[in-house]
């Protein structure tokens, strides 16, 4: 048994049967919920996470929290940071704490920033131009996806130069479409490009499948996506267009046949990918645009993505939403930063949650840290003051960590300021599945 769904362009789509309890939760998603921000007090970013979860449907909240399979990779993220000890150093001069580092030479208040996540929207109204603007007053860089549901020009627009904007792309099956993509960012003056290449399958979200949420709740739409299939002609295909590329049904990717959402886009993209894609999106599409490749996990493939043309590499599971079994991201870090040797900039994101952990991740060699799940979370108990003030948190409490560590400035901070426990205490023998 199926029901039927209309998408904002008439089309209709079949969808997976889901149960009354279900339909009116997806009712509910799309009533703008009013919140009584004052009620709601945060000290840390986990305040948030616990405040939205009293607020948003439970399919909502399940689908932003959740990671694939047993949760393993999702759960050791945040867990991993606490096998890591600093060392701090005391008797030194730290009377001038400073914060801010450089990314290709742009300037960064702190070396926190917010990944490329898609569908802000999902949690307030004005998406991802509130989560822009956030950074804009935090000094920091915004990362958009692919999948924002507000527009490469929305969100430049929106901040009116005011934030430091990067774009996040995925090869597309359709290679035109991938170009044109960057390319618009670019012309909208963005800094940068974040290519995600972990990104071929989504992991599977049980919670999704258990929730019925296998469509993206109307009127949400991915524009970037919408309005690029508007734009394409018939004539407009070159050479990198995958010929299966011309027979994928766009309307499948708000919804269609598979349990959970995610799964229904991944007709998109390209899964026989190789290096030289990398190397042909630096050269077609990024020119002069530092261009970061990210969801890299292994020394290898870090090796790799430098040979590639990479002007940096992100570690990154995709928040543990891809792969469920792999490394925490902070646990891959050291052999990526060995391998790279100091050639490239190397960004991570996955588990922070703390000022404490952004400067084990610049012990370990970071030079900038991403966050992602939080600023859901922000955004749907505050909007983006919510935001603003979660990265002011961090900021906080990261200029507090290194001033107990001894460390005057970014640049002090070293591998000398963390250490795994002398007795092996600490290591994670198991992982608990995520509670919040």
């Amino acid at each position: 048994m199926s029901r039927k769904t209309a998408t904002a362009s008439n089309a209709v789509i079949s969808v997976v049967a889901a149960s009354p309890e279900t339909i009116a939760a997806e009712n509910q998603m799309n009533r703008k919920v009013e919140l009584k921000r004052s009620d709601i007090k945060a000290c840390n970013s986990s305040d948030y996470q616990l405040a939205a979860r009293s607020i948003l449907p439970k399919p909502l909240y399940e689908y932003l929290a959740s990671g694939t399979d047993d949760e393993q990779t999702l759960s050791e993220n945040e867990a991993a940071f606490k096998t890591w000890y600093l060392r701090p150093r005391v008797m030194r001069s730290v009377g001038s704490i400073s914060t801010t580092t450089t990314l290709f030479g742009q300037h960064l208040s702190m070396p926190v920033f917010i990944s490329p996540a898609g569908v802000h929207a999902l949690c307030d109204e004005a998406g991802e131009c509130a989560s822009a603007r956030a950074c804009g007053r935090a000094g920091t860089l915004f990362g958009l996806s692919q999948h924002a549901t507000r527009s490469i020009e929305q969100v430049a627009k929106a901040t009116q130069g005011g934030t430091n904007l990067w774009y996040q792309s995925y090869i597309l099956k359709d290679r035109d479409m991938t170009l044109r993509l960057v390319r618009r960012a670019a012309d909208a003056g963005y800094q940068g490009v974040f290519l995600t290449v972990d990104s071929v399958r989504f992991g599977y979200r049980e919670a999704d499948a258990r929730n019925g949420f296998n469509a993206l709740p109307p009127p949400h739409r991915l524009v970037n996506y919408d309005e690029e299939v508007a734009r394409k002609t018939p004539g407009s295909r070159k050479k990198w267009l995958a010929p299966e590329a011309s027979v994928v049904d766009k309307s499948r990717i708000y919804g269609g046949e598979e349990d959970a959402w995610d799964q229904n886009t991944e007709q998109l993209f390209e899964q026989n990918p190789t290096w030289e894609d990398v190397r042909w999106l630096k050269k077609e599409g990024c020119h002069d645009l530092p261009l970061i490749v990210k969801g890299i996990m292994t020394a290898e493939d870090a090796v790799e993505a430098v040979k590639a043309g990479a002007d940096g590499v992100m570690v990154s599971n995709h928040g543990g939403r891809g792969l469920d079994g792999a490394l925490a991201a902070i646990d891959a870090l050291p052999e990526v930063v060995e391998a790279v040797g100091g050639k490239v900039p190397i960004l991570l994101d996955g588990g922070i949650r703390r000022g404490t952990d952004v400067l084990k991740a610049l012990a370990l060699g970071a030079t900038a840290v991403g966050i992602g799940k939080p600023v859901f979370f922000a955004l749907a108990v505050g909007g983006e003051n919510a935001v603003a003030n979660l990265l002011d948190m961090l900021r906080r409490e990261t200029e507090a960590a290194m001033a107990i560590c001894g460390c005057e400035t970014v640049s002090d901070i070293g591998r000398s300021f963390v250490t795994r426990h002398p007795n092996g205490g600490g290591r994670v023998g198991h992982y608990v599945r995520s509670k919040l």
